[in-house]
C-alpha cells in the first residue's frame, strides 16, 4: 500500500470512528443509566436496578424501552466492526426476583412490623432503617424481552456519513459472563429508536414512489397512568403512509376507543402524499375509498366540531390545498352576492367541480348537508346495465336456498353476437330468444317495484301465434281459475303494445301453461316446424328454453319479487352510467371517495361493497396482466365484520379474501376496522402487515391477537387499559410494536 492509499485509509478510519461515536452518543446518555444486565439468553434478560437510579430517570414503566450496551462513546473511540459496538433494545415486561430477594423481603417484613401502628413513620423511614440497609434493599430487578440489536454498517453512498445505523430483530450472540450497562433512552434517543426505518426500505420507497414522506401519528405512551414527569409526552411517533400502500392494515378496538379517529389520521396522511413538504419528494396521488357505514366520514357531525368553527369532517380534507380553497371561497362569495338564478347555478356547478377535484362522496340517498353527493344508482332497464343490475340482485338473494332462486342466479344476460353463429337464421333465432328473456326480466323488475322508463312496451313478434291461440282456447275442467289466468294471458300476449303492469299476470299465466298437455302438443309441432321469420331456427330446440322457464317461474312466487324489490332503491331512470365504474375512474384519478352507507340496508350495503371491490380488483388485475402501470388504490372498510367474511368462513373465492391474498400484486391496499379480531377471516389476518390495536376486553380476542408479531407482550395491557386513542402499533417498516397515544384528527393540521 503506497502513501496515498495509506492516507485515504487512515482518513476513512477517522471518519468512521467519528461517525460511530456521533451515532451511538445520540442513543446512549450516561446520565440515563439505570442498572446492570446480569442475566441474558436469546429471548430475554434480567436487569438489576437501584431505586435511586430509577427515580433519577423518572421511573421505569412496564413495557417501556431500555437499551443495554458495553459502549461508552463519550469517553472512548468506537470501532464499529467489533462485537461490542452494538446496542441491545429491551422492553420491560415485569419485575423479577434477585437471588437475595427472600432475605430482602424478610428485612422489610421485620422492619414493617416494628413501625406497625405508627401512621407517621414508614418502614423505610430514616429512623426505622439504617442507611446501609436501605441501600441494600433499594436493589430490585426487572425482566425484559429482547427486541433486537442496533449496530453500524458501512454506507458507501455517502462519504461524509460513512456509517449507517442498522437494526436486527435478534441478537447474534450472547455472553452471560459479560456485563452490560443499561440505560433508559431520553426523549431524543427514544424518538430515534421508535421511528427507526431500515435504509433499504427508504430506498425502496424512493424508487417505487419517489416519496419518503412520514407523518406524525401521535406520541409514545407506556401506560394508562401517564404521569408527566416521565418526560416522554413529546416523543412523537411517525408513520410512513407508503407502508399502507398495497398492504392490509387492521384497526381493532372496542367501540369509542378511537378507531375512527385513527382511520381519519391514516387517510389524511395518505392524502398528504400529494403535497409533500420536501422538494426531494415527488407528489403522489393515491386513490382512497372509504366504506362509511355510519356516515361519520361523509358528513359533518357532533364529534367533528373543534370549537373553532372549522369544517373538521374528513370530506373537507381538500381544503388543505390552498389554491383550491382560495378558489372555492371566492366562488362562494360570488354565489352569495349574485341574484341571478342562472348565474348562481353556473357558480354552484363550478364550486362542485373544485371540490370533486379531490373528494367525491356517494350515497344511496341524498343528504341535506352534502349537496354535491352522487347517488349510487343505475338504470336497471338499460341494455348496458342489465347484467350489472342482475348481479346486484344476485348479491341480494345469495343466501336463498330454494331451487328457483338458485336457477335464477345462474342466468346471465349476454347478447348474442352474429359472428358466433354459422347462419343468419340461427343468429336471428337466438337474438329473438334473448330479447324475449330480457322482456320477461324487465317485467319482473316492474313487478318488484322498479319504475320503468316508459309506461307501455311493444311485444309484437315475441310470442308465437300458435302459442297464443292455444292459450286463448285452453280449457281446464277442474281449475277454472288457472284456465282464466291462461286465457287472459293469451289475450294480453296477442297485443302489439301493453302496459308493464299487465305483463306480470300474463307471464304468470304463461308459466302455468308450460306445464299443460296443450303446451306439449304445441311445442312438439314447433320443434318439427321451421319458419322464415327467425322464430324457429330449425335446431330442434323447444319454444321455451330453460332460462326463460326460470324467469317465468319467478312470477309464481311472491317471495322472489319481494326480495328483488329490496334493491330497487338503487334504481333510477335518470342515468345510464354505472356508479361502480365512476367510482373506479375517480380512484384512478387519485381522488378520495367516501361512500355513505348509513341509509342503506345491510344486504344492499354488502352487495354494493362487493360489487365495487370486484370492479377495482378485476380492473387492476386486467392492467397487471396486460403489463400496464397500475395506480395504487387504498380501500377502507369500517365495521368490517359487516362486510368482510367472518372468522369461520373458509370461502377463498370471496373478493375480500382474494384482495387480501393478491391485492399487493395489483396495487390494492385495504384498511379494515372492527371491534373483534376473531370476527375477521384468518386468511385476511394472515396477510395483514399494519396493525393498530386499541382496548379489547376479553381473553378470546387478545389470545387471537397474540398469534401475530410481538403483541403477546401487550396482552394484559390491551385488556386492562381503556383510554381512548391509546393504541399499540406495528407497521410494515417498523420491526416491533410501539405503544402510542394517537393524536386527535384535525383536518387543518398538516403535520
Amino acid at each position: 500500500m503506497n502513501g496515498i492509499e495509506q492516507g485515504i485509509s487512515a482518513s476513512l478510519e477517522t471518519l468512521q470512528i467519528d461517525s460511530a461515536k456521533a451515532i451511538f452518543q445520540s442513543l446512549i446518555q450516561p446520565n440515563q443509566y439505570v442498572g446492570e444486565l446480569y442475566s441474558i439468553n436469546y429471548e430475554s434478560s434480567k436487569v438489576q436496578i437501584h431505586d435511586s437510579d430509577r427515580q433519577k430517570v423518572g421511573g421505569i414503566p412496564s413495557l417501556s424501552f431500555l437499551i443495554a450496551t458495553r459502549l461508552e462513546p463519550s469517553t472512548q473511540d468506537v470501532d464499529f466492526k467489533t462485537e461490542d459496538a452494538s446496542i441491545i433494545l429491551l422492553r420491560v415486561m415485569d419485575a423479577t426476583q434477585l437471588p437475595n430477594s427472600s432475605e430482602a423481603e424478610r428485612i422489610r417484613v421485620e422492619t414493617a412490623q416494628r413501625v406497625s401502628g405508627d401512621t407517621e413513620k414508614h418502614w423505610d423511614s430514616k429512623d426505622a432503617m439504617d442507611a446501609k440497609t436501605k441501600v441494600y434493599l433499594g436493589y430490585a430487578a426487572v425482566e425484559c424481552r429482547i427486541i433486537g440489536t442496533f449496530f453500524l454498517d458501512e454506507n458507501p453512498r455517502n462519504v461524509e456519513a460513512p456509517l449507517i445505523l442498522k437494526f436486527g430483530c435478534d441478537i447474534s450472540n450472547y455472553y452471560p459472563n459479560r456485563g452490560l450497562k443499561v440505560y433508559k433512552p431520553n426523549a431524543e434517543a427514544l424518538e430515534k429508536i421508535v421511528n427507526y426505518i431500515d435504509p433499504r426500505i427508504l430506498d425502496d420507497y424512493r424508487s417505487k414512489y419517489k416519496n419518503t414522506v412520514r407523518v406524525k401519528l401521535g406520541h409514545i405512551r407506556y401506560a394508562s397512568t401517564n404521569r408527566k414527569y416521565q418526560n416522554i409526552d413529546d416523543v412523537k411517533v411517525e408513520i410512513f403512509p407508503s407502508d399502507l400502500l398495497a398492504q392490509k392494515s387492521a384497526v381493532f378496538g372496542m367501540t369509542r376507543t378511537g378507531k375512527s379517529n385513527t382511520v381519519k389520521i391514516i387517510a389524511k396522511s395518505v392524502y398528504q402524499l400529494r403535497q409533500p413538504q420536501r422538494t426531494e419528494d415527488a407528489p403522489l396521488r393515491i386513490g382512497q375509498i372509504i366504506l362509511d357505514p355510519n356516515g361519520e366520514y361523509a358528513n359533518e357531525n357532533e364529534q367533528d366540531k373543534d370549537g373553532k368553527g372549522n369544517p373538521n369532517a374528513l370530506k373537507n380534507i381538500w381544503r388543505q390545498n390552498d389554491a383550491l380553497k382560495a378558489k372555492a371561497d371566492k366562488l362562494k362569495e360570488q354565489y352569495l352576492a349574485s341574484n341571478n338564478p342562472d348565474e348562481k347555478k353556473t357558480i354552484w356547478k363550478e364550486i362542485k367541480e373544485v371540490v370533486e377535484t379531490e373528494v367525491v362522496t356517494y350515497g344511496i340517498l341524498p343528504h341535506p348537508k352534502d349537496p354535491f353527493r352522487r347517488l349510487m344508482k343505475i338504470n336497471f332497464y338499460e341494455e348496458e346495465n342489465l347484467q350489472i343490475g342482475k348481479e346486484i340482485i344476485d348479491f341480494k338473494i345469495a343466501d336463498q336456498s330454494a331451487q328457483y332462486f338458485k336457477n335464477f342466479r345462474q342466468i346471465i344476460f349476454e347478447k348474442p353476437k352474429e359472428e358466433d353463429f354459422e347462419t343468419e337464421q340461427e343468429y336471428r333465432g337466438q337474438l329473438r330468444r334473448y330479447e324475449r328473456r330480457v322482456l320477461v326480466y324487465k317485467a319482473l323488475l316492474n313487478k318488484a317495484g322498479f319504475t320503468p322508463p316508459e309506461r307501455n312496451v311493444p311485444i309484437g313478434g315475441y310470442f308465437n301465434a300458435d302459442l297464443r291461440n292455444a292459450m286463448i282456447n285452453y280449457a281446464e275442467k277442474k281449475f277454472t281459475k288457472k284456465q282464466g289466468l291462461i286465457n287472459a294471458a293469451g289475450q294480453t300476449l296477442s297485443q302489439n303494445s301493453v302496459s308493464w303492469d299487465s305483463l306480470a299476470p300474463a307471464f304468470e299465466g304463461l308459466f302455468h301453461f308450460l306445464s299443460t298437455s296443450d303446451y306439449n302438443t304445441f311445442n312438439q309441432n314447433y320443434i318439427n316446424s321451421r319458419d322464415a321469420d327467425g322464430e324457429n331456427d330449425g335446431s330442434g330446440e323447444g319454444w321455451a328454453e330453460a332460462d326463460l322457464e326460470t324467469l317465468l317461474e319467478m312470477f309464481n312466487y311472491s317471495k322472489g319479487t319481494n326480495l328483488i324489490g329490496g334493491v330497487n332503491i338503487q334504481h333510477t331512470t335518470t342515468t345510464s352510467a354505472d356508479y361502480a365504474q365512476e367510482i373506479y375512474d375517480d380512484l384512478v384519478a387519485g381522488k378520495l371517495v367516501i361512500i355513505d352507507q348509513s341509509s342503506g340496508e345491510p344486504g344492499v350495503n354488502q352487495s354494493a361493497a362487493d360489487r365495487i371491490m370486484w370492479k377495482i380488483f378485476k380492473n387492476n388485475q386486467d392492467l397487471f396482466r396486460s403489463g400496464k402501470p397500475i395506480t395504487p388504490i387504498l380501500m377502507y372498510v369500517e365495521e368490517a365484520h359487516n362486510i368482510l367474511p367472518s372468522g369461520s368462513d373458509l370461502d377463498l373465492k370471496n373478493v375480500w379474501v382474494q384482495t387480501a391474498k393478491e391485492g399487493a400484486k395489483y396495487n390494492i391496499g385495504m384498511v379494515y376496522s372492527t371491534q373483534e379480531v376473531s370476527s375477521i377471516q384468518r386468511n385476511v389476518l394472515k396477510n395483514t402487515a399494519n396493525w393498530f390495536i386499541g382496548h379489547l376486553n376479553n381473553t378470546d380476542e387478545t389470545r387471537e391477537l397474540c398469534k401475530y408479531y410481538d403483541f403477546a407482550d401487550f396482552e394484559n395491557s390491551i385488556r386492562r387499559t381503556q383510554d381512548k386513542g391509546f393504541l399499540r402499533v406495528k407497521t410494515l417498516s417498523n420491526y416491533f410494536v410501539i405503544p402510542v397515544q394517537v393524536k386527535l384528527f384535525d383536518v387543518t393540521d398538516r403535520t
